[in-house]
C-alpha cells in the first residue's frame, strides 16, 4: 500500500473522532471569529474562487463560504469530505476527493490549506500545482503549527496524554501515524516555519509573508482546560504569498 493510501486510509477512520476537538472543528466561537478575522485579512473582500485544499471536515471551507467566498473543497478521504459536505448544506460549495497535489483545474483567485501540509509526501510538488491552478496575482495561504517531533517535543506530548487520561478527556484523535509514513512526511515535526517557507519559494510563489497567529492562541487558551492547554499549545502562524 502506497503512502497516499495509508493517509487517506488513517483519516478516513479518524472522520469519526476528529470534530470532538474545537480546534479541529472551530466549534468554540471566540476561536472561530479569531479565525475569521485572520481569513479577512489576507483574502479582503467578497466573491473570490477559494480552493480549500486538505479541507477535512470543513471548519475552514464554512468560515471561507460565510464570509461570501465561492469554495471548492478538496480531501483526500471520502469520510472525512462526507461531514464537510453534511455541515456545509445551506452553502453554495463544491466538494472534490483527490490528491492535494492533483487539485482541480480551476482557475482559482486563492488556495487556503491548515494544518495539511506537515502531512504531505511532496510539499514542494503540491505547492506547485496550487501554483499552476491559481490565476496571475492570486493568493496562498498556508495557516500552520509547529508540532515539534524532538525530545523536549516528545516530553510535552507525552505529559498532555497522561493529564487527558487522569482528566477523562478523550485524545483529539483515534490513533497517530507510524513511523514509516512520518518518515515519508518532510514537514513533520518541524521546528521553524524555514522548510515550509522554502517549499512555498521553490514552488514559484512570491512576495512570501509570515504573520505569527497570536489571536488564535489567545482563543484556544481561554477554551482549555488550565493544566492541559498550556501542555498543548503550540505556535500557529501564517504563511500568506502570491502567484
Amino acid at each position: 500500500m502506497g503512502v497516499h493510501d495509508r493517509i487517506r486510509d488513517f483519516w478516513d477512520r479518524d472522520a469519526a473522532t476528529y470534530d470532538r476537538s474545537p480546534a479541529h472543528a472551530l466549534s468554540d466561537p471566540v476561536e472561530a471569529a479569531a479565525w475569521r478575522a485572520v481569513l479577512r485579512r489576507h483574502l479582503p473582500g467578497e466573491g473570490l474562487a477559494v480552493l480549500d485544499a486538505g479541507a477535512g471536515t470543513g471548519a475552514v471551507s464554512l468560515l471561507l463560504a460565510e464570509l461570501g467566498h465561492q469554495v471548492t473543497a478538496l480531501d483526500l478521504s471520502p469520510a472525512m469530505l462526507d461531514r464537510a459536505r453534511a455541515k456545509g448544506r445551506g452553502f453554495e460549495m463544491e466538494f472534490r476527493v483527490g490528491r492535494a497535489d492533483e487539485p482541480p483545474p480551476g482557475p482559482f483567485d486563492a488556495v487556503v490549506e491548515r494544518n495539511m501540509l506537515w502531512t504531505n509526501p511532496d510539499p514542494r510538488a503540491t505547492l506547485a500545482a496550487w501554483r499552476a491552478v491559481v490565476r496571475d496575482g492570486g493568493r496562498l495561504l498556508l495557516l500552520e503549527g509547529l508540532h515539534r517531533r524532538d525530545a523536549p517535543g516528545r516530553a510535552r506530548d507525552l505529559a498532555a496524554g497522561a493529564v487527558r487520561r487522569a482528566l477523562g478527556v478523550p485524545p483529539d484523535h483515534h490513533g497517530s501515524y507510524d513511523r514509516e509514513v512520518l518518515e515519508r512526511l518532510p514537514l513533520a515535526g518541524a521546528s521553524s516555519p524555514g522548510p515550509l517557507l522554502e517549499a512555498v519559494r521553490a514552488a514559484g510563489w512570491r512576495r512570501v509573508t509570515i504573520e505569527r497567529l497570536r489571536d488564535v492562541e489567545w482563543a484556544r487558551r481561554l477554551a482549555a482546560h488550565p493544566v492541559l492547554g498550556p501542555l498543548e499549545s503550540v505556535p500557529l502562524f501564517a504563511l500568506g504569498a502570491e502567484a
